[in-house]
């Protein structure tokens, strides 16, 4: 077992974990939508009881321990983001008879390596998402799904599960010719990593995820069937009024048929509702930048982000019971709020000074 921090940001909400959980090295019976992942967690249930780090010459567990206890950084960390890099080599991966999958890497050839899991699904990745990380530490790879960003076919739902993504995670790994990597992810990209890790957990030597999304009903139900609605009633009528009376008794079955819709109108004019909803409530201070996004049809029709609700990661930290926990006093859910981005940055920089030293 490796060591793996992980840091657990819900929108105003961080935890730090310093194990990973006992996973099965099979691939785990969840359903194929992630619908009760959380329930299909096994935890160790010790605290640091079998924690080393390879690569690493602490001179005792004991040691080790007490200065995780104690909370004191090997250095004080950054918590800035980056300058901008650009990448150093991009390519296309065919991944199955219809998806192509687009894939770069930038900072150090040589560095430890670092995937970066977009939201979504269907948010693609973008040059900003390459400033968490330390380009003269890390080995940064991005890469857009099936469906998202320069992936090819754009906004195709066939051939495009969990499961199918969780496979092209291991086959650009191995195109790659990456042995293990740290797997960062946040909102969709936390499904997806918490998943990919228990299907391939030999292959993972650390998690940072923000914004945890376990996929649930009652996840689902919040966001998307008036929940949220209660705090962002202006945001909810428009989404609201473009499905008809008696179909709104599931607004993600109306919205599921408009988007899979023949008319390319009818599809275009329910990807810019939900996307403005969705752009509406992911900040904790209006962004006029993002919600104009809403209106840009080729983006809208291959974004179906979730505002996760905080209840997701408290769930979360109570099967993971020994992990810290940190208040972000001013964000909302976007990995771009600036309370956000300082804590995943320092989350990627208590990892790389564990690893260092």
């Amino acid at each position: 077992m490796r060591l793996a921090i992980k840091f657990v940001s819900k929108s105003n909400f961080l935890f730090t974990h310093y194990s990973l959980p006992t996973i099965p090295s099979s691939r785990p019976r969840f359903p194929r939508s992630l619908a009760s992942i959380s329930n299909n967690f096994t935890f160790s249930g010790k605290k640091k009881s079998s924690l080393w780090v390879q690569r690493v010459s602490y001179k005792t567990e004991t040691q080790l321990s007490d200065l995780m206890e104690s909370g004191k950084e090997i250095q004080e960390l950054n918590r800035n983001l980056y300058p901008a890099v650009e990448p150093y080599s991009t390519g296309f991966l065919k991944v199955s008879d219809i998806h192509t999958i687009y894939w770069e890497q930038s900072g150090n050839p040589n560095g430890h390596p670092v995937v970066f899991l977009h939201g979504g699904p269907g948010g693609g990745t973008s040059p900003s998402n390459r400033t968490f990380f330390d380009p003269e530490f890390y080995r940064i790879i991005l890469f857009d799904q099936r469906g998202a960003g320069k992936s090819t076919p754009h906004a195709c739902l066939e051939e495009n599960t969990t499961w199918d993504l969780i496979d092209d995670i291991e086959k650009l790994r191995e195109h790659l010719e990456i042995s293990e990597w740290q797997v960062f992810g946040g909102s969709w990209g936390s499904t997806l990593a918490l998943a990919y890790s228990q299907s391939h957990p030999d292959k993972v030597t650390g998690l940072v995820l923000r914004g945890i999304f376990l996929l649930r009903k009652k996840e689902i139900d919040w966001f998307y069937e008036g929940g949220a609605a209660a705090i962002y009633p202006d945001a909810w009528e428009p989404f609201r009024d473009l499905i008809p009376e008696n179909e709104r008794e599931s607004f993600v079955t109306a919205y599921h048929k408009r988007l899979n819709s023949n008319d390319l109108e009818t599809q275009c004019a329910a990807a810019r509702a939900w996307t403005k909803w969705e752009m509406m409530t992911a900040h904790l201070l209006p962004n006029d930048d993002n919600i104009k996004r809403g209106d840009d049809d080729n983006f809208s029709l291959g974004r179906y982000d979730v505002c996760c609700p905080m209840m997701s990661a408290w769930d979360l930290h109570k099967a993971f019971p020994e992990a810290d926990f940190k208040v972000v006093s001013d964000a909302g859910h976007s990995a771009n709020e600036p309370g956000i981005a300082a804590e995943l940055v320092a989350a990627n920089e208590k990892l790389k000074n564990l690893l260092k030293n």
